[in-house]
């Protein structure tokens, strides 16, 4: 007789809801979307101009015009978007970085059954905190991602200081061959490793694209880093830009951009004061590595606006909750590689392989019941994780659901930033704070989706 396990429950009731449209939402989403319409996102199969080669077929975004549209909600307001499925395999959609229910954060199996081909769910929320996000599947998706389903969510805070403009940008890579179609998606020691970068760089899915702002004026750049590998160095030539938010939370004190590091799944918010002169161009560049790249540029327009960044006050703080350090308890947490071979089934499927392991384990598959999980927090509860990187490779490890507070590191004096995604380096030792504010499961993986993948990932339950 088979074990009774989560996972074997979420599987049957994946298969009597599937069919449904609302799936395991249906209460919730009809309460939401009275008060929203839906933004249908249908997944399709397209062909793109990527390269300099000509089309690149088996694309895959959400609408059938290119890239994902960006999604632009507003803080506090309810919001509803409609997934159907054109994919010929099964999809869902996680908001990266927004805090929602868990019914809505779009993990197969454990918060929502698989979105089969020709079938919709239907995801309502209204987003609690303004920022920069982003939006992409969670199956298959070291493919589904890395074949182009990645896109931006704005949202806005009508309190916000006024700009003179705005500039989204989407980077990301592709692993295309001299042809300009896509080759394979990972290398098995490159995934041992950093991870298999792509071999054509993008924004907005061109080449350096370039985008025109009032000169003198402060222009508002929102970045998304939704590759699956890439670690980005940020420098700006041609203009004074000042960090104004990373990870969709804004800064108490702004500070000027020098040199920045953020990895997959990290979002940065920068206000560039444009030069006087009218065609001035400035430069946003990624400098990390042997061969710097311009991502994107800013050209001056018209007269000066004369506008003063140093008027520019900080935006006004999300309603994240501080920690209780004299009451928090602790959690540890090390990331590790593993000596296994085969991999096992995971949350979001597998490589093949199993290379890396928290708390010396590859997850899942290491128990009677794969779905086990690393930690169980009490709603309301003070937490601090004590996170060490056992490795040489840098590790974004991104949690879903809540954000936390980074405390301290090893590697020195750190801004105490509210976040959702943290860069651990090489052998650093770092704590965050948190508050367990929001009920159900939620995954705590290696955004380098190849790690993810294989071995590193968890999930945290609020109970």
């Amino acid at each position: 007789m088979p074990v009774l396990t989560r996972r074997n429950f979420l599987k049957a009731s994946a298969a009597s809801a599937c069919g449904l449209g609302f799936g395991m939402t249906g209460n919730l989403v009809g309460t939401a979307l009275s008060a929203a319409d839906p933004v249908v996102l249908k997944t399709a199969k397209i062909q793109a101009q990527l390269a300099d080669t000509g089309p690149t077929r088996d694309v895959l975004t959400y609408g059938e015009a290119g890239m994902p549209p960006v999604l632009r909600l507003t803080k506090g307001k309810p919001f509803a978007a409609r997934l159907v499925n054109g994919l010929d395999e099964p999809t869902t959609v996680h908001w990266h970085g927004v805090r929602v229910p868990n019914k809505m954060d779009g993990v197969p199996f454990m918060t929502q059954p698989y979105v089969y081909t020709g079938d919709r769910f239907d995801y309502a929320f209204a987003p609690p905190d303004a920022g920069t996000f982003w939006y992409h599947p969670h199956c298959n998706t070291l493919t589904q991602m890395g074949h182009g389903m990645t896109g931006v969510i704005v949202v806005e805070n009508p309190n916000d200081p006024q700009f003179d403009a705005e500039v989204v940008l989407n980077l990301r890579d592709w692993r295309l061959g001299g042809d300009g179609q896509f080759i394979a998606q990972f290398r098995p020691r490159d995934a041992a490793k950093s991870g298999t970068f792509g071999t054509v760089r993008t924004t907005n899915w061109q080449d350096e694209p370039r985008y025109d702002a009032p000169a003198g004026g402060l222009v508002r750049l929102r970045m998304a880093i939704t590759d699956v590998t890439r670690v980005y160095s940020f420098q700006m030539e041609g203009a004074e830009a000042m960090v104004i938010a990373i990870d969709g939370n804004p800064l108490p004190q702004l500070f000027p951009l020098d040199v920045l590091q953020l990895g997959p799944g990290q979002r940065l918010e920068l206000a560039v004061r444009m030069p006087d002169s009218e065609g001035a161009i400035v430069s946003l560049k990624d400098i990390k590595g042997t061969s710097p790249k311009v991502l994107a540029t800013l050209r001056a327009t018209g007269k000066s606006l004369k506008r003063d960044i140093r008027d520019l006050e900080p935006l006004e703080p999300n309603p994240v909750e501080r920690v209780d350090l004299t009451s928090a308890q602790r959690i540890a947490l090390s990331l590790s590689a593993t000596a296994e071979n085969a991999a096992v089934e995971s949350i979001c499927g597998s490589l093949g392989y199993a290379f890396w392991a928290i708390n010396k384990r590859p997850w899942s598959g290491d128990t009677p019941d794969p779905t086990e999980p690393l930690a169980e927090l009490k709603l309301g509860m003070s937490y601090i994780i004590d996170m060490e990187n056992l490795t040489p490779r840098i590790h974004p490890l991104h949690l879903h659901g809540m954000s936390f507070t980074v405390l301290s590191s090893s590697t020195g004096p750190v801004r105490q930033l509210v976040s959702d995604t943290y860069l651990i380096q090489p052998n650093e030792k770092v704590q965050l704070g948190l508050v367990a504010d929001n009920l159900g499961d939620w995954l705590f993986h290696c955004h380098i989706i190849e790690h993810q993948k294989s071995g590193m990932t968890c999930y945290l339950r609020v109970v």
